[in-house]
Protein backbone atom coordinates (compact mmCIF):
# COMPACT_ATOMS: atom_id res chain seq x y z
CA UNK A 1 0.00 0.00 0.00
CA UNK A 2 1.34 3.45 -0.95
CA UNK A 3 1.89 5.44 2.23
CA UNK A 4 1.68 8.75 0.36
CA UNK A 5 -1.99 8.02 -0.41
CA UNK A 6 -2.78 6.98 3.16
CA UNK A 7 -4.95 9.64 4.83
CA UNK A 8 -3.48 11.25 7.92
CA UNK A 9 -5.39 9.77 10.92
CA UNK A 10 -4.74 12.96 12.89
CA UNK A 11 -6.26 15.34 10.33
CA UNK A 12 -9.89 15.28 11.52
CA UNK A 13 -9.01 15.51 15.24
CA UNK A 14 -6.71 18.43 14.42
CA UNK A 15 -9.55 20.23 12.59
CA UNK A 16 -11.75 19.77 15.66
CA UNK A 17 -9.04 21.15 17.93
CA UNK A 18 -8.54 24.22 15.73
CA UNK A 19 -12.20 25.13 16.35
CA UNK A 20 -11.28 25.47 20.02
CA UNK A 21 -8.44 27.83 19.12
CA UNK A 22 -10.85 29.96 17.07
CA UNK A 23 -13.44 30.30 19.81
CA UNK A 24 -11.10 31.08 22.70
CA UNK A 25 -9.30 33.61 20.49
CA UNK A 26 -12.65 35.26 19.75
CA UNK A 27 -13.78 35.45 23.38
CA UNK A 28 -10.37 36.61 24.67
CA UNK A 29 -10.13 39.57 22.29
CA UNK A 30 -13.70 40.57 23.10
CA UNK A 31 -12.07 42.01 26.23
CA UNK A 32 -10.45 44.69 24.04
CA UNK A 33 -13.94 45.86 23.03
CA UNK A 34 -15.27 45.32 26.55
CA UNK A 35 -12.66 47.54 28.25
CA UNK A 36 -13.65 50.89 26.64
CA UNK A 37 -17.32 49.83 26.82
CA UNK A 38 -17.20 49.20 30.59
CA UNK A 39 -14.89 52.17 31.12
CA UNK A 40 -17.56 54.50 29.79
CA UNK A 41 -20.49 52.63 31.36
CA UNK A 42 -18.99 52.72 34.89
CA UNK A 43 -16.86 55.88 34.48
CA UNK A 44 -13.60 54.04 35.23
CA UNK A 45 -9.97 55.17 35.15
CA UNK A 46 -7.54 53.36 32.82
CA UNK A 47 -6.24 51.42 35.82
CA UNK A 48 -9.74 50.35 36.90
CA UNK A 49 -10.63 49.36 33.34
CA UNK A 50 -7.45 47.27 33.29
CA UNK A 51 -9.01 45.09 36.00
CA UNK A 52 -10.94 43.41 33.16
CA UNK A 53 -7.71 41.85 31.94
CA UNK A 54 -6.53 41.30 35.52
CA UNK A 55 -9.64 39.23 36.33
CA UNK A 56 -9.46 37.33 33.04
CA UNK A 57 -5.76 36.55 32.91
CA UNK A 58 -5.44 36.25 36.68
CA UNK A 59 -7.56 33.11 36.37
CA UNK A 60 -4.86 31.61 34.14
CA UNK A 61 -2.36 31.93 36.98
CA UNK A 62 -4.51 30.51 39.78
CA UNK A 63 -6.08 27.67 37.79
CA UNK A 64 -2.75 26.62 36.27
CA UNK A 65 -1.03 26.77 39.67
CA UNK A 66 -3.71 24.51 41.15
CA UNK A 67 -3.31 22.19 38.14
CA UNK A 68 0.45 22.01 38.69
CA UNK A 69 0.15 21.08 42.37
CA UNK A 70 -2.52 18.46 41.62
CA UNK A 71 -0.22 16.96 38.98
CA UNK A 72 2.59 16.70 41.55
CA UNK A 73 0.30 15.18 44.17
CA UNK A 74 -2.04 12.92 42.20
CA UNK A 75 -0.50 12.77 38.72
CA UNK A 76 -1.33 14.72 35.58
CA UNK A 77 -5.14 15.23 35.45
CA UNK A 78 -5.22 15.46 31.63
CA UNK A 79 -3.21 12.26 31.34
CA UNK A 80 -5.64 10.48 33.66
CA UNK A 81 -8.96 11.88 32.38
CA UNK A 82 -8.01 12.20 28.72
CA UNK A 83 -7.88 15.30 26.54
CA UNK A 84 -11.44 14.85 25.30
CA UNK A 85 -13.07 14.86 28.75
CA UNK A 86 -10.95 17.79 29.87
CA UNK A 87 -11.90 19.82 26.80
CA UNK A 88 -15.65 19.15 27.24
CA UNK A 89 -15.55 20.25 30.90
CA UNK A 90 -13.58 23.38 29.97
CA UNK A 91 -16.08 24.34 27.24
CA UNK A 92 -19.01 23.93 29.66
CA UNK A 93 -17.29 26.25 32.17
CA UNK A 94 -16.74 28.84 29.41
CA UNK A 95 -20.43 28.68 28.52
CA UNK A 96 -21.36 29.26 32.18
CA UNK A 97 -19.02 32.25 32.44
CA UNK A 98 -20.59 33.88 29.39
CA UNK A 99 -24.11 33.27 30.75
CA UNK A 100 -23.24 35.21 33.94
CA UNK A 101 -22.87 38.42 31.92
CA UNK A 102 -26.67 38.63 31.77
CA UNK A 103 -27.25 38.93 35.54
CA UNK A 104 -24.11 41.12 35.83
CA UNK A 105 -25.71 43.59 33.41
CA UNK A 106 -29.07 43.24 35.17
CA UNK A 107 -27.56 44.13 38.58
CA UNK A 108 -25.19 46.73 37.04
CA UNK A 109 -22.26 45.59 39.17
CA UNK A 110 -18.72 45.95 37.82
CA UNK A 111 -17.48 43.38 40.33
CA UNK A 112 -20.04 40.88 39.02
CA UNK A 113 -18.61 41.33 35.52
CA UNK A 114 -15.12 40.68 36.85
CA UNK A 115 -16.36 37.47 38.52
CA UNK A 116 -18.01 36.30 35.30
CA UNK A 117 -14.76 37.00 33.44
CA UNK A 118 -12.81 34.97 36.01
CA UNK A 119 -15.10 31.95 35.52
CA UNK A 120 -14.96 32.31 31.73
CA UNK A 121 -11.16 32.48 31.88
CA UNK A 122 -11.07 29.38 34.10
CA UNK A 123 -12.59 27.42 31.23
CA UNK A 124 -10.25 29.00 28.69
CA UNK A 125 -7.27 28.10 30.93
CA UNK A 126 -8.25 24.43 30.94
CA UNK A 127 -8.71 24.58 27.16
CA UNK A 128 -5.21 26.00 26.76
CA UNK A 129 -3.65 23.37 29.04
CA UNK A 130 -5.25 20.56 27.03
CA UNK A 131 -5.37 21.86 23.46
CA UNK A 132 -1.88 23.33 23.02
CA UNK A 133 0.13 20.16 23.77
CA UNK A 134 -2.57 18.06 22.06
CA UNK A 135 -2.13 20.04 18.83
CA UNK A 136 1.65 19.72 19.19
CA UNK A 137 1.62 15.91 19.53
CA UNK A 138 -0.97 15.27 16.79
CA UNK A 139 1.68 14.42 14.22
CA UNK A 140 5.43 14.40 13.67
CA UNK A 141 7.50 16.10 16.44
CA UNK A 142 9.64 18.02 13.91
CA UNK A 143 6.58 19.87 12.57
CA UNK A 144 5.03 20.64 15.98
CA UNK A 145 5.78 24.39 15.68
CA UNK A 146 4.21 24.42 12.23
CA UNK A 147 1.02 22.74 13.50
CA UNK A 148 0.76 25.01 16.49
CA UNK A 149 1.29 28.07 14.28
CA UNK A 150 -1.51 26.84 12.01
CA UNK A 151 -3.84 26.36 14.99
CA UNK A 152 -2.82 29.78 16.28
CA UNK A 153 -3.57 31.18 12.81
CA UNK A 154 -7.14 29.95 13.19
CA UNK A 155 -7.07 31.43 16.70
CA UNK A 156 -6.16 34.74 15.05
CA UNK A 157 -9.17 34.47 12.75
CA UNK A 158 -11.24 34.57 15.92
CA UNK A 159 -9.23 37.51 17.29
CA UNK A 160 -9.64 39.35 13.97
CA UNK A 161 -13.41 38.91 13.76
CA UNK A 162 -14.05 39.55 17.48
CA UNK A 163 -13.43 43.34 17.50
CA UNK A 164 -15.63 43.86 14.46
CA UNK A 165 -18.41 41.51 15.60
CA UNK A 166 -18.21 42.76 19.19
CA UNK A 167 -18.18 46.41 18.17
CA UNK A 168 -21.18 45.98 15.90
CA UNK A 169 -23.15 43.91 18.44
CA UNK A 170 -22.48 46.22 21.40
CA UNK A 171 -22.61 49.59 19.68
CA UNK A 172 -25.02 49.00 16.79
CA UNK A 173 -27.17 45.85 16.86
CA UNK A 174 -28.25 45.48 20.51
CA UNK A 175 -28.48 49.17 21.34
CA UNK A 176 -31.43 50.33 23.46
CA UNK A 177 -33.02 53.05 21.35
CA UNK A 178 -30.32 55.47 20.17
CA UNK A 179 -28.21 55.03 23.29
CA UNK A 180 -25.53 52.49 24.19
CA UNK A 181 -26.31 51.10 27.67
CA UNK A 182 -25.03 48.27 29.82
CA UNK A 183 -28.04 46.17 28.71
CA UNK A 184 -26.51 45.91 25.23
CA UNK A 185 -24.09 43.32 26.59
CA UNK A 186 -26.69 40.72 27.59
CA UNK A 187 -27.63 39.04 24.31
CA UNK A 188 -24.13 38.98 22.73
CA UNK A 189 -22.66 37.03 25.65
CA UNK A 190 -25.58 34.64 25.73
CA UNK A 191 -24.82 33.95 22.07
CA UNK A 192 -21.13 33.39 22.85
CA UNK A 193 -22.04 31.02 25.68
CA UNK A 194 -24.29 29.04 23.34
CA UNK A 195 -21.36 28.63 20.92
CA UNK A 196 -19.22 27.11 23.68
CA UNK A 197 -21.94 24.63 24.62
CA UNK A 198 -22.48 23.74 20.94
CA UNK A 199 -18.75 23.09 20.51
CA UNK A 200 -18.76 20.92 23.64
CA UNK A 201 -21.40 18.76 21.94
CA UNK A 202 -19.29 18.62 18.74
CA UNK A 203 -16.23 17.46 20.72
CA UNK A 204 -18.33 14.89 22.61
CA UNK A 205 -19.53 13.44 19.29
CA UNK A 206 -16.04 13.47 17.76
CA UNK A 207 -13.36 10.78 17.86
CA UNK A 208 -10.17 12.16 19.40
CA UNK A 209 -7.13 9.86 19.80
CA UNK A 210 -6.23 9.34 23.44
CA UNK A 211 -2.59 10.14 24.20
CA UNK A 212 -1.25 8.86 27.48
CA UNK A 213 1.95 7.94 29.23
CA UNK A 214 2.17 5.14 31.79
CA UNK A 215 5.40 6.40 33.34
CA UNK A 216 4.92 7.90 36.81
CA UNK A 217 6.16 11.42 37.45
CA UNK A 218 9.16 11.42 39.77
CA UNK A 219 9.00 13.21 43.09
CA UNK A 220 10.31 16.76 43.21
CA UNK A 221 9.67 19.82 41.08
CA UNK A 222 8.64 17.83 38.02
CA UNK A 223 8.82 19.90 34.83
CA UNK A 224 10.28 22.86 36.71
CA UNK A 225 13.61 21.03 36.84
CA UNK A 226 14.27 22.00 33.23
CA UNK A 227 15.96 25.33 32.55
CA UNK A 228 14.60 25.91 29.06
CA UNK A 229 11.05 25.48 30.42
CA UNK A 230 11.65 27.92 33.31
CA UNK A 231 13.03 30.56 30.96
CA UNK A 232 10.18 29.80 28.54
CA UNK A 233 7.68 30.50 31.32
CA UNK A 234 9.11 34.00 31.69
CA UNK A 235 9.01 34.42 27.90
CA UNK A 236 5.30 33.46 27.84
CA UNK A 237 4.64 35.97 30.64
CA UNK A 238 6.40 38.69 28.67
CA UNK A 239 4.77 37.83 25.35
CA UNK A 240 1.16 37.56 26.58
CA UNK A 241 1.59 40.63 28.77
CA UNK A 242 2.91 42.67 25.85
CA UNK A 243 0.34 41.49 23.31
CA UNK A 244 -2.65 41.92 25.65
CA UNK A 245 -1.48 45.32 26.92
CA UNK A 246 -1.10 46.66 23.38
CA UNK A 247 -4.47 45.28 22.28
CA UNK A 248 -6.22 46.52 25.43
CA UNK A 249 -5.35 50.16 24.86
CA UNK A 250 -5.29 50.32 21.06
CA UNK A 251 -8.82 51.75 20.86
CA UNK A 252 -7.90 54.52 23.30
CA UNK A 253 -4.61 54.99 21.45
CA UNK A 254 -6.42 55.47 18.12
CA UNK A 255 -8.92 57.86 19.78
CA UNK A 256 -6.03 60.08 20.94
CA UNK A 257 -6.05 63.41 18.99
CA UNK A 258 -2.29 63.05 18.43
CA UNK A 259 -2.94 59.81 16.51
CA UNK A 260 -6.23 59.83 14.53
CA UNK A 261 -8.85 61.01 17.01
CA UNK A 262 -11.52 58.58 15.78
CA UNK A 263 -14.74 57.79 17.65
CA UNK A 264 -14.82 54.59 19.69
CA UNK A 265 -17.06 52.45 17.45
CA UNK A 266 -14.87 53.20 14.40
CA UNK A 267 -11.59 52.83 16.30
CA UNK A 268 -12.59 49.35 17.50
CA UNK A 269 -12.86 48.17 13.89
CA UNK A 270 -9.15 48.80 13.35
CA UNK A 271 -8.30 46.21 16.00
CA UNK A 272 -8.90 43.80 13.11
CA UNK A 273 -5.62 44.98 11.56
CA UNK A 274 -3.78 44.24 14.82
CA UNK A 275 -5.24 40.77 15.32
CA UNK A 276 -5.50 40.14 11.57
CA UNK A 277 -1.80 40.89 11.28
CA UNK A 278 -1.24 38.17 13.88
CA UNK A 279 -3.25 35.80 11.69
CA UNK A 280 -1.12 36.61 8.65
CA UNK A 281 2.08 36.04 10.62
CA UNK A 282 0.89 32.79 12.20
CA UNK A 283 -0.35 31.22 8.99
CA UNK A 284 2.81 32.29 7.17
CA UNK A 285 4.83 30.99 10.13
CA UNK A 286 3.09 27.63 9.83
CA UNK A 287 4.16 27.46 6.18
CA UNK A 288 7.68 28.75 6.88
CA UNK A 289 8.30 26.17 9.62
CA UNK A 290 6.66 23.27 7.73
CA UNK A 291 8.49 20.44 5.99
CA UNK A 292 7.72 21.69 2.46
CA UNK A 293 11.04 20.98 0.68
CA UNK A 294 10.90 23.77 -1.92
CA UNK A 295 11.67 27.29 -0.67
CA UNK A 296 10.02 28.75 -3.78
CA UNK A 297 6.77 26.92 -2.97
CA UNK A 298 6.97 28.02 0.65
CA UNK A 299 7.27 31.70 -0.27
CA UNK A 300 4.57 31.31 -2.91
CA UNK A 301 2.13 29.85 -0.37
CA UNK A 302 3.09 32.52 2.17
CA UNK A 303 2.44 35.30 -0.35
CA UNK A 304 -0.93 33.87 -1.37
CA UNK A 305 -1.94 33.43 2.28
CA UNK A 306 -0.95 37.00 3.17
CA UNK A 307 -2.90 38.44 0.22
CA UNK A 308 -6.07 36.47 0.98
CA UNK A 309 -6.03 37.28 4.71
CA UNK A 310 -5.30 40.95 4.03
CA UNK A 311 -8.29 41.16 1.69
CA UNK A 312 -10.47 39.62 4.42
CA UNK A 313 -9.24 42.23 6.92
CA UNK A 314 -9.74 45.01 4.36
CA UNK A 315 -13.37 44.03 3.79
CA UNK A 316 -14.15 43.31 7.44
CA UNK A 317 -12.90 46.73 8.60
CA UNK A 318 -15.06 48.44 5.95
CA UNK A 319 -18.31 47.17 7.51
CA UNK A 320 -20.60 49.86 8.91
CA UNK A 321 -24.14 49.75 10.27
CA UNK A 322 -26.13 52.97 10.49
CA UNK A 323 -29.89 53.27 11.06
CA UNK A 324 -30.26 49.51 10.64
CA UNK A 325 -28.56 49.48 7.22
CA UNK A 326 -25.35 47.62 6.40
CA UNK A 327 -22.85 49.27 4.04
CA UNK A 328 -19.09 49.30 3.29
CA UNK A 329 -16.61 52.18 3.67
CA UNK A 330 -13.23 51.17 2.22
CA UNK A 331 -9.93 52.83 3.04
CA UNK A 332 -8.13 54.19 -0.02
CA UNK A 333 -5.14 52.23 -1.40
CA UNK A 334 -2.83 55.07 -0.33
CA UNK A 335 -4.05 54.81 3.28
CA UNK A 336 -3.21 51.11 3.57
CA UNK A 337 0.25 51.24 1.96
CA UNK A 338 2.02 51.38 5.38
CA UNK A 339 0.37 48.10 6.42
CA UNK A 340 1.36 46.45 3.13
CA UNK A 341 4.93 47.62 3.68
CA UNK A 342 4.93 45.99 7.12
CA UNK A 343 3.65 42.74 5.65
CA UNK A 344 6.67 42.90 3.34
CA UNK A 345 8.98 43.51 6.30
CA UNK A 346 7.35 40.55 8.03
CA UNK A 347 8.37 38.38 5.06
CA UNK A 348 11.94 39.72 5.24
CA UNK A 349 12.03 38.79 8.94
CA UNK A 350 10.91 35.25 8.08
CA UNK A 351 13.75 35.04 5.54
CA UNK A 352 16.25 36.13 8.19
CA UNK A 353 14.78 33.48 10.48
CA UNK A 354 15.69 30.76 7.92
CA UNK A 355 12.82 28.53 9.01
CA UNK A 356 14.25 28.12 12.53
CA UNK A 357 11.65 28.65 15.29
CA UNK A 358 14.12 30.16 17.79
CA UNK A 359 15.81 32.49 15.31
CA UNK A 360 12.46 33.73 13.95
CA UNK A 361 11.38 34.44 17.53
CA UNK A 362 14.45 36.59 18.19
CA UNK A 363 14.19 38.54 14.93
CA UNK A 364 10.49 39.26 15.46
CA UNK A 365 11.14 40.52 19.01
CA UNK A 366 13.71 43.02 17.72
CA UNK A 367 11.20 44.27 15.12
CA UNK A 368 8.61 44.80 17.87
CA UNK A 369 10.99 46.99 19.87
CA UNK A 370 11.40 49.24 16.81
CA UNK A 371 7.65 49.44 16.12
CA UNK A 372 6.79 50.31 19.72
CA UNK A 373 9.33 53.13 19.68
CA UNK A 374 7.70 54.52 16.54
CA UNK A 375 4.21 54.21 18.04
CA UNK A 376 5.19 55.99 21.27
CA UNK A 377 7.50 58.67 19.93
CA UNK A 378 5.98 59.76 16.61
CA UNK A 379 2.38 60.67 15.75
CA UNK A 380 -0.43 60.55 13.22
CA UNK A 381 -0.51 57.85 10.57
CA UNK A 382 3.04 56.59 11.26
CA UNK A 383 2.33 55.93 14.95
CA UNK A 384 -1.08 54.45 14.07
CA UNK A 385 0.27 51.86 11.63
CA UNK A 386 3.33 51.11 13.77
CA UNK A 387 1.02 50.19 16.68
CA UNK A 388 -1.26 48.08 14.47
CA UNK A 389 1.75 46.44 12.81
CA UNK A 390 2.92 44.97 16.11
CA UNK A 391 0.31 42.23 15.57
CA UNK A 392 2.28 40.93 12.58
CA UNK A 393 5.36 40.39 14.72
CA UNK A 394 3.58 39.14 17.84
CA UNK A 395 2.10 36.46 15.60
CA UNK A 396 4.44 33.46 15.98
CA UNK A 397 5.56 34.11 19.54
CA UNK A 398 3.15 31.89 21.46
CA UNK A 399 3.65 28.91 19.15
CA UNK A 400 7.43 29.20 18.96
CA UNK A 401 7.97 29.85 22.68
CA UNK A 402 5.57 27.05 23.63
CA UNK A 403 7.14 24.38 21.42
CA UNK A 404 10.68 25.43 22.37
CA UNK A 405 9.78 25.32 26.08
CA UNK A 406 8.12 21.86 26.08
CA UNK A 407 10.66 20.27 23.74
CA UNK A 408 11.86 16.88 25.02
CA UNK A 409 9.88 17.10 28.29
CA UNK A 410 8.33 13.71 27.43
CA UNK A 411 6.07 12.60 30.32
CA UNK A 412 6.31 16.08 31.83
CA UNK A 413 4.68 17.64 28.72
CA UNK A 414 1.16 18.30 30.11
CA UNK A 415 2.59 19.52 33.40
CA UNK A 416 4.96 21.81 31.52
CA UNK A 417 1.98 23.02 29.49
CA UNK A 418 0.10 23.94 32.68
CA UNK A 419 3.11 25.95 33.89
CA UNK A 420 3.34 27.80 30.59
CA UNK A 421 -0.39 28.52 30.61
CA UNK A 422 -0.02 29.77 34.20
CA UNK A 423 2.32 32.46 32.90
CA UNK A 424 -0.48 33.88 30.76
CA UNK A 425 -0.96 35.86 33.98
CA UNK A 426 1.29 38.36 32.21
CA UNK A 427 -1.90 39.44 30.48
CA UNK A 428 -3.24 40.45 33.91
CA UNK A 429 -0.14 42.28 35.16
CA UNK A 430 1.32 44.18 32.20
CA UNK A 431 -1.97 45.90 31.13
CA UNK A 432 -2.34 47.20 34.71
CA UNK A 433 1.21 48.59 34.62
CA UNK A 434 0.58 50.10 31.19
CA UNK A 435 -2.77 51.53 32.37
CA UNK A 436 -1.13 53.12 35.42
CA UNK A 437 1.52 54.60 33.11
CA UNK A 438 -1.20 55.92 30.76
CA UNK A 439 -2.92 57.68 33.68
CA UNK A 440 0.36 59.45 34.49
CA UNK A 441 2.12 60.09 31.17
CA UNK A 442 -0.61 59.64 28.56
CA UNK A 443 -1.77 56.70 26.47
CA UNK A 444 0.76 57.19 23.66
CA UNK A 445 3.89 57.34 25.83
CA UNK A 446 2.60 54.28 27.71
CA UNK A 447 3.36 52.21 24.60
CA UNK A 448 7.00 52.30 25.69
CA UNK A 449 6.13 50.00 28.62
CA UNK A 450 6.06 46.66 26.71
CA UNK A 451 9.51 47.20 25.15
CA UNK A 452 11.23 45.43 28.04
CA UNK A 453 9.02 42.40 27.36
CA UNK A 454 10.33 42.00 23.84
CA UNK A 455 13.95 42.57 24.84
CA UNK A 456 13.66 39.48 27.05
CA UNK A 457 11.91 37.48 24.32
CA UNK A 458 14.76 38.32 21.93
CA UNK A 459 17.15 36.86 24.52
CA UNK A 460 15.08 33.68 24.79
CA UNK A 461 14.94 33.28 21.02
CA UNK A 462 18.64 33.79 20.47
CA UNK A 463 19.98 32.01 23.57
CA UNK A 464 17.65 31.14 26.46
CA UNK A 465 15.77 28.34 24.66
CA UNK A 466 18.80 26.09 24.38
CA UNK A 467 18.47 22.76 26.18
CA UNK A 468 21.33 22.16 28.62
CA UNK A 469 19.52 19.88 31.09
CA UNK A 470 21.40 16.57 31.60
CA UNK A 471 18.14 14.88 32.66
CA UNK A 472 16.87 15.15 29.08
CA UNK A 473 19.69 13.00 27.78
CA UNK A 474 18.19 9.94 29.49
CA UNK A 475 15.56 7.95 27.59
CA UNK A 476 11.93 8.14 28.67
CA UNK A 477 8.70 6.47 27.61
CA UNK A 478 7.13 8.16 24.57
CA UNK A 479 3.57 9.41 24.42
CA UNK A 480 1.36 6.74 22.93
CA UNK A 481 -1.83 7.18 20.99
CA UNK A 482 -4.72 5.00 22.07
CA UNK A 483 -7.64 4.82 19.66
Amino acid sequence: MNQENTPDPHRRPFVTITLLFFLWGFITVMNDVLIPYLKDSFDLSYFQAGLVQFAFFGAFFFVSLIYYFISLWKGDPINRLGYKTGIIVALAICGGGCALFYPAAEFRQYGFFLGALFLLATGVTLLQIAANPYAAILGKPETASSRLNLAQGVNSLGTTLAPVAGGLLLYKVFVTGDEVTIDSIKIPYLLYGSLFILLAVVVWRSHLPRFSNDEKVAAGLGALRFRHLRLGMVAIFMYVGGEVAIGSYLVNFIKDPNILGLEEATASLFLAYYWGGAMIGRLCGSISLSDIPSQARKYGYMTLTAVVVFLVIYVVTAIRIESGELFLVFMSPVQIIPFLIMIGLNFVAFVFGRGDAARVLGVFAVCLVVLLCLAALTGGSLAFWAALGTGLFNSIMWSNIFTLAIKDLKHHTSQGSSLLVMMIVGGAIVPLIMGAAADRIGIQAAFLVPIINYVYIAYYGFSGHKIIDPALTTPSAPMEAKG
